[in-house]
């Protein structure tokens, strides 16, 4: 469907910079619409509620173990879920998964505002990015059905991806604001207007075609179980140390690990191919895509409540603390594709990795008394470092893959990269219960080894060109 000028527009079509369809026909404009704004909500999700961790705790007296799974409950399930939800959203047709994850996701939210205490937060946090596993992928089936012209779809994604820079900018700023001015419960309120606006916008888009799809049940269970068991085992391990339950937590995430594998190796069509991994261009983007997410949000983590617990900034202080950092990151966004186009991704792989590598090398070296000043610039490299690699890892991995791979391709990095950003906030969180200066220093200084362990290893794996 090809997108024609009828009359002048303006508002959000003309933001977008697309135009509009005659009235009451399907729209390509309210397609995007809808998937931008849902992106940008469950992106705005992980980067707002970091910020707001600390009042959580103060209200309704979590630990820091219960807050990390907070914020790792959302993230574990939004990974696990990642590599079926495409098979869901072709099953069923990409704007009913859309909407019913959107739906779920916005009703979710409701729960995770009105939650009386950490428990019930958490298992609405399950809720929540089980319905974002489901939107991420339906949302780019849906641009990719409303636009059949390339140039269009291109700049469709483009936004997309814009929205997705936006929130992980805007949310450390606006959910410290919300807290500070009102509660946490704001912040995930803030989603339930939101939600309601892109499924009204929703309605307007075509109705997708269903595609048969074999779900692989055997598969998903145990990778939610194995992901599961081994993020309770390190979060709760390096609080109250090797436990009965840890440890029968450790062995059961083997065991699930294990099955998964078998699993995937029998299957007539696996859920993850196995074979994918024999490719450098495969193996390599997602080991390092798990060691960029993992700098960055366990990096977000700990910074978050350094600044609020450690030298008693309010959470909109803390939240502006992020500003340069992510203003800088969403330019170097757009600057990656130009350099691998110039240089190869190789080159900008291995630059964004030791990039990082030494923006949380710095912040290792930051205390109570550093000026605010130095800090936020120290963090610079730390985002710069992420915009220049996750492109350029991103290309590196289609470009690797036969077209019919590509979903799958995509799903498992981004599987890989939410895993990251989950176990380095329990390995962090852990750390940090033996002493928060000391835990501080020993997780960036981690950061660092994971970052420069992937740039010798790209450097020497991946071609020059």
């Amino acid at each position: 469907m090809s997108m024609k000028q009828t009359g002048p527009t303006v508002g959000t079509e003309e933001a977008l910079g697309v135009h509009a369809e005659p009235e009451g026909a399907p729209s390509p404009t309210a397609a995007l619409v809808a998937a931008v704004l849902g992106f940008f909500v469950i992106t705005l999700d992980v980067s707002g509620v970091n910020v707001a961790l600390p009042a959580v705790g103060h209200d309704l007296g979590g630990s820091l173990s219960g807050l990390q799974w907070v914020a790792d409950s959302y993230t574990l399930m939004f990974a696990a879920l990642m590599l079926s939800a495409g098979t869901f959203s072709d099953a069923v047709g990409a704007r009913r998964a859309y909407g019913w994850g959107l739906a779920v996701f916005t009703l979710a939210s409701l729960a995770c505002g009105a939650a009386p205490a950490l428990g019930a937060l958490t298992a609405a946090r399950v809720v929540q990015g089980t319905a974002a596993a489901v939107m991420v992928p339906a949302s780019l089936a849906l641009i990719r059905q409303a636009f059949s012209d390339p140039d269009e779809r291109a700049r469709g994604i483009a936004l997309w991806t814009v929205g997705g820079a936006v929130a992980i900018a805007a949310g450390p700023v606006l959910g410290g604001l919300l807290t500070t001015e009102w509660s946490w419960r704001a912040v995930f309120f803030l989603n339930v207007p939101a939600g309601l606006a892109s499924l009204l916008t929703l309605m307007r888009a075509a109705r997708s075609p269903r595609h048969t799809a074999e779900f692989d049940l055997p598969g998903q269970l145990t990778a939610v179980l194995a992901l599961a068991a081994l993020t309770f085992a390190v979060i709760e391990g390096g609080h109250h140390g090797f436990t009965g339950a840890v440890t029968a937590s450790a062995g059961l995430a083997v065991v699930a690990g294990a099955g998964f594998v078998t699993l995937q190796a029998r299957r007539r069509t696996p859920m993850l191919p196995l074979e994918l991994f024999r490719r450098r261009g495969v193996s390599v983007p997602v080991v390092a895509g798990f060691a960029c997410n993992a700098a960055f949000y366990g990096g977000v983590f700990v910074l978050s409540l350094f600044f609020q617990e450690q030298r008693g900034q309010s959470a909109f202080s803390a939240g502006l603390m992020f500003v340069p950092m992510a203003v800088i990151t969403a330019n170097f966004n757009y600057l990656s594709p130009k350099l691998v186009s110039r240089h190869g991704p190789r080159a900008v792989v291995v630059a964004g990795l030791l990039t990082g590598a030494l923006g949380s090398g710095g912040l290792a070296a930051v205390d109570a008394g550093t000026p605010p000043w130095v800090t936020a610039v120290l963090m610079v490299p730390l985002g710069i470092g992420g915009a220049l690699a996750m492109p350029a890892l991103t290309t590196l991995m289609l470009d690797s893959v036969p077209a019919e791979r590509a979903g799958t391709a995509a799903a498992l990095l981004n599987t890989s990269r939410q895993m990251g950003g989950a176990l380095s906030i329990a390995v962090f969180g852990a750390l940090l219960a033996s002493g928060f200066a000391p835990g501080m220093r020993e997780s960036l200084l981690l950061a660092v080894g994971l970052l420069v362990a992937n740039a010798l290893g790209a450097a020497a794996l991946l071609p020059r060109r």
